[in-house]
């Protein structure tokens, strides 16, 4: 049997997946396009990715219920409650 040979765009997207990439495809606004192209390019640039996930994940990741509550301004409110366990009920 005849070996079958990758094609190149094949061959391509295997040393882009050894190196760790992935290809994505977005869809934005045409006055969004040269941002997020920039932004590529920085996440892509050693020199700059670091910072860069860095400054994005500070601004765009959600923040955890206990980051949230710590950021909360509860000075003032009075988080204490009553003893009073309710009405008596008959069953």
């Amino acid at each position: 049997m005849a070996k079958l040979v990758k094609s190149p765009v094949a061959r391509h997207r295997e040393r882009l997946m050894r190196r760790g990439l992935v290809r994505l495809e977005v869809r934005v606004r045409k006055e969004d396009a040269a941002l997020v192209r920039g932004l590529a390019n920085a996440l892509s640039d050693p020199a700059r990715a670091a910072e860069t996930r860095a400054a994005l994940q500070q601004r765009l990741a959600p923040a955890g219920l206990k980051a949230l509550l710590a950021a909360a301004p509860l000075e003032g409110i009075d988080l204490t409650r009553s003893p009073d366990s309710g009405r008596d009920v008959e069953l």
